[in-house]
């Protein structure tokens, strides 16, 4: 009797590669480009293999790149398909960057051909893991990933504008010295900001605002490195449609975080994933291959349906692949923000949304309410941050964090049935939730308690009291002080600060004060 061989593929870097950007339009293209190559792997399986999971191979928006073969999928093929699939779409964009821009840089003039090809042979590493059993075969692949043979290209020239660590792409990259660190000389800048202007007025601009640094394809003062100018150029239609890439919807458009003007929005950013996926694909493999099957149908259904439902005039679903998923709450103009308000209660939704994929599965979450000037980078940190502190702390939980233009920041971790208890809030003339209450009166009043000592400030105070705060918000929030002696140790999770209760209390005023509010 034959033995059943299980394959598990999987690739990196996945969570770099994304958050090097600097634009929505940046994101999608990262999104696009995992999704497209997790596809090719899947579509290159051989014949007598079987895919288990993902499920709806035909969708390749939302794929996931953690691929689960019955069958014997060798390791060899899978990494030459990743690696092939990859260096065609750089070898695409580079023609067609070329091709568009021939009439101003001649055939003769590009020396950059090899720093492309070195991108298209060490940007990937692939993780493959092979068993009898899909548990197997998972834990083989979680082993391989601790073995890594992955060689990064080297740092030439000067570095990018956005992500600040690898050489700008242009013409003559490559041309004269291949040491780290050379600086090029005035003529070669001269060339390398013409080639950007020229690019950048080769291509229309599908933002709204030709005087809007955020609403062009390439701001001016761009200066992108290889892999971050192919995420820009994927979500071109022309080059994502040769590219086999799936487009961006119509009318798609970038946000206006800030402008030139000095006008700018808050804007909200969530990401999040499943709590114990892997522990709960152990239990599900017992039952066979189509309990897999049907656990990744449900959820990259879930996926698909929680990306349309997303209201357009608040806000987008960037990714929703598998069980992680990150998305944006915004306004359309700066002269018509979200009101924070209104992205707290969206997010007070969430939760029962993520339970419509129908498995016994919690969900934590990190969502960054944040100002207009703080690079999308920094963003993208932030929620990562946010997202392990909510795991830290004993998952199926959320974290608030509040990010300021100075790189400041608040924050407030909960379980999802808390996060209700700020609509428990009642001020000092009895104005509740819907009533638009004023968050001054707590705040100020917390503030002045702080102020003379009431409340202890520092977690290495001998003495730590929290009654006081408990009864303080009994005060401002009726019926809850019970509720948060009979629950504290759900509440708190696994926070053992002895001031953990009065920082609960704190970030809830504090969230409450700036979401709350309007």
């Amino acid at each position: 009797m034959t033995e059943t061989i299980y394959t598990a593929i999987s690739f990196a870097p996945v969570q770099g590669f994304i958050e090097k950007s600097r634009k929505l339009r940046d994101l999608y293209g990262a999104s696009g480009l995992l999704s497209y190559l997790a596809k090719q792997l899947v579509e290159a399986k051989p014949e007598n293999c079987s895919v288990i999971s993902p499920a709806s191979v035909n969708l390749q928006q939302g794929m996931p790149n953690r691929i689960l073969i019955r069958g014997d999928y060798p390791r060899n093929l899978a990494q030459q398909t990743l690696l092939q699939s990859w260096q065609k779409i750089l070898d695409d964009s580079r023609n067609w960057v070329e091709r568009r821009l021939q009439s101003t840089f001649p055939p003769d003039s590009y020396h950059w051909q090899e720093v492309w090809d070195k991108w298209g042979r060490y940007h990937w590493e692939v993780f493959w893991g092979h068993g009898n059993s899909i548990q197997a075969a998972m834990d083989d692949l979680e082993t391989r990933k601790l073995r890594r043979d992955w060689v990064a290209v080297n740092w030439v020239g000067e570095s990018s504008s956005l992500s600040g660590v690898d050489a700008i792409a242009w013409p003559g990259l490559g041309a004269f010295n291949s040491d780290p660190g050379w600086p090029i000389a005035t003529a070669e800048k001269q060339q390398l900001d013409s080639f950007y202007q020229v690019l950048d007025k080769s291509l229309s601009h599908p933002g709204t605002g030709e005087d809007d640094t955020t609403g062009r394809f390439l701001a001016s003062n761009e200066r992108l490195s290889v892999p971050e100018l192919v995420k820009r150029l994927v979500t071109w239609p022309q080059l994502a449609k040769k590219l086999g890439i799936t487009e961006l919807e119509s009318g798609f458009t970038d946000i206006h975080r800030n402008t030139r003007d000095g006008k700018g929005q808050w804007t909200g950013w969530f990401m999040g994933d499943g709590d114990k996926v892997g522990d709960h694909l152990k239990e599900i493999a017992k039952s066979g291959d189509q309990a897999i099957a049907d656990f990744s149908q449900a959820m990259r259904q879930w996926g698909k349906t929680f990306s349309q439902s997303m209201p357009k005039q608040k806000g987008r679903v960037i990714y929703a692949g598998g069980d992680d998923f990150l998305g944006v709450l915004y306004g359309q103009s700066p002269d018509h923000p979200l009101a924070p308000k209104a992205a707290l209660e969206w997010l007070m939704g969430l939760n029962a949304q993520w339970q419509q994929h129908g498995y016994d599965l919690t969900v934590s979450v990190g969502f960054v309410w944040v100002s207009p000037h703080v690079p999308q980078r920094d963003v993208l940190q932030h929620c990562r941050q946010a997202q392990k502190r909510s795991k830290r702390l004993g998952r199926d939980r959320v974290t608030i964090r509040i990010v300021f233009n100075s790189g400041q920041s608040v924050q407030w971790t909960c379980r999802w049935q808390d996060l209700g208890v700020l609509t428990g809030y009642c001020d000092r003339n009895g104005k509740r939730w819907d009533e638009t209450p004023n968050w001054v009166h707590l705040l100020t009043d917390w503030q002045h308690l702080k102020a003379r000592h009431a409340i202890p400030v520092k977690a290495s105070e001998e003495h730590i009291d929290q009654q006081i705060a408990i009864e303080f918000f009994e005060i401002y929030f009726p019926g809850y002080k019970q509720y948060l002696l009979n629950h504290s140790q759900d509440i708190l999770g696994n926070d053992d600060n002895p001031r953990a209760m009065i920082d609960w209390i704190e970030g809830a005023i504090q969230v409450g004060w700036y979401l709350g509010s309007a």
